[in-house]
């Protein structure tokens, strides 16, 4: 009921700063939205956030930011945690979630992983943002982990685009998401505290596509590590 309320007011603005402003300006001035949205939903839920080495991150300049996915409670940590603006990488599916998918639309990059072409023009698109200086999100999970281990398997995709565009990475891990929220059984639910973990910036400086698997494991086995340090 609270996230569904909080939506539904954080929607009108949404759709005047979409309608009414560029492109670029209206999705920062929507991710200032959804960050209130956020907090909001924080405060009054019981789900708390609290972030590490935020303080850390340099915001001069564009990154690539990798997370774990394992809860519907992602979406509100990375709104409260990213210290910058970004585009995200998004499933077109989620666009059907009533009200939800009329905001998820207007602020994501939308990819249908069926189609080539699909995924073609998102990439483009991904490319596009961090040359026009914008920061990028994408879970290299590709959707929620649903495993029993502490990371699924990742994609290319966000290592391509970072080797692509000599763009550095920041990996980030979520403590604590799947159990307070989890994907399998959501009314087991319970308030409690996500801890954001952002760890050390990682160099794509001079990586051609061959160094690819190499980047994706380095970036899995610092997220790993991180995860089950806290365990």
């Amino acid at each position: 009921m609270i996230f569904i309320a909080l939506m539904l007011m954080a929607l009108p603005f949404v759709l005047l700063f979409s309608a009414t402003l560029p492109l670029a300006t209206g999705k920062r001035t929507i991710l200032v939205v959804l960050r209130i949205w956020a907090s909001l939903f924080s405060f009054f839920s019981g789900f708390w956030i609290t972030t590490k080495n935020k303080s850390k991150v340099d915001i001069s300049k564009s990154h690539i930011y990798v997370g774990n996915h394992g809860s519907y409670l992602d979406a509100v940590a990375v709104c409260v945690s990213l210290p910058q603006y970004f585009s995200a990488l998004g499933k077109v599916e989620i666009t059907k979630v009533p009200v939800f998918g009329l905001i998820y639309k207007r602020i994501v990059v939308l990819i249908d992983r069926s189609s080539k072409e699909s995924r073609e023009q998102s990439v483009a698109a991904l490319k596009t943002d961090i040359a026009n200086g914008q920061s990028i999100l994408i879970f290299a999970e590709g959707t929620m982990n649903q495993t029993e281990k502490p990371l699924a398997d990742f994609y290319d995709g966000a290592f391509r685009i970072a080797i692509e565009t000599q763009t550095p990475i920041i990996p980030f891990v979520m403590i604590n998401n799947r159990k307070l929220l989890p994907r399998k059984d959501p009314l087991l639910a319970r308030p409690g505290l996500i801890t954001t973990i952002l760890l050390p910036e990682v160099s794509v400086s001079g990586l051609s596509m061959e160094d690819v698997p190499a980047l994706k494991k380095k970036v899995y086995d610092l997220m790993e590590e991180s995860i089950n340090s806290c365990r």
